[in-house]
Order: structure tokens, then C-alpha cells, then sequence
């Protein structure tokens, strides 16, 4: 019976080499595991990015239909008082062709944190951002 016990006693615990073994698979699994979420955050941005042009793009359309003339700036957009809108040509508009606000509120780009870059003259809203996204084009060109 005191055989038994030494050798149970001995047996306790991992050996280095089991360990070792252990430590190289979880190694192995996170170096695949990893690089997908590495990215996540920017993928985030992008689709948020992505989201925020198409709403802005929008509403400057709408305000185009209405009005027939693209707004001054962007800030036109989530005014509530007509008097205080402005077309592209800084002219204010009327109040029977208004039907804004057009946004609750305008986002700010969120890859670079500034405001988006708008032409009055042609409506074209895109990204401030410099740089490429994940896809390779340049954040400017969405």
C-alpha cells in the first residue's frame, strides 16, 4: 500500500514536456485566431463610414429635390429654421419648397473624427479621411 502512495504522489502534477506541448497549441490557435479580430475596430469605422455618406448623400438629394439647388453647407441640412437656410448660391430658400430638417444631426466622419468634405457646387459629399481602407481604396474616393 505505501508503493501505491509514492507512486501516486509522483504522478501529481504535468510534466514539462506536457506542458510545454500545451502552451504550443494555444500559441498555434491564437496565431489564427488573432489577426481577425485585429482589424475590427477599423472594419467598424469603415461600415460606420460608409453608413454616415450614404445618409448625408441622401439628404443633400432631398434637399436638391425640393429646392432645386444644393444646399450651401452641410450645417443646412439639420437647421430648423428655414430663414436661416442658405442654397448653393447663398440665397435663402423658401419656406413652401423647405421640408427640412433634412438630418437630426450631422455626423462627423469617424475615421478621421472631422467633418465630411462637402461641394456646394456639385452636392458631392465625401470622407475628410486621408489614406486607404482595408479594401485599398483611398477613404476620399467613397
Amino acid at each position: 500500500m505505501q508503493i501505491i502512495r509514492g507512486i501516486r504522489a509522483r504522478r501529481a502534477g504535468f510534466t514539462l514536456v506536457e506542458l510545454l506541448v500545451v502552451i504550443v497549441v494555444l500559441a498555434v490557435l491564437a496565431a489564427i485566431v488573432l489577426p481577425k479580430f485585429m482589424d475590427s475596430s477599423v472594419r467598424s469605422k469603415e461600415a460606420s463610414l460608409k453608413t454616415d455618406l450614404k445618409l448625408v448623400r441622401n439628404a443633400v438629394a432631398t434637399f436638391q429635390a425640393d429646392i432645386g439647388k444644393y444646399p450651401a453647407t452641410l450645417e443646412d441640412l439639420v437647421k430648423t429654421d428655414v430663414a436661416q437656410v442658405k442654397d448653393k448660391d447663398d440665397k435663402t430658400v423658401t419656406s413652401s419648397d423647405w421640408h427640412g430638417p433634412y438630418l437630426e444631426a450631422l455626423p462627423a466622419d469617424p475615421v478621421s473624427g472631422n467633418d465630411f468634405t462637402y461641394v456646394a457646387a456639385t452636392g458631392k459629399v465625401t470622407s475628410s479621411a486621408s489614406g486607404n481602407g482595408l479594401d485599398g481604396t483611398a477613404y476620399s474616393s467613397w
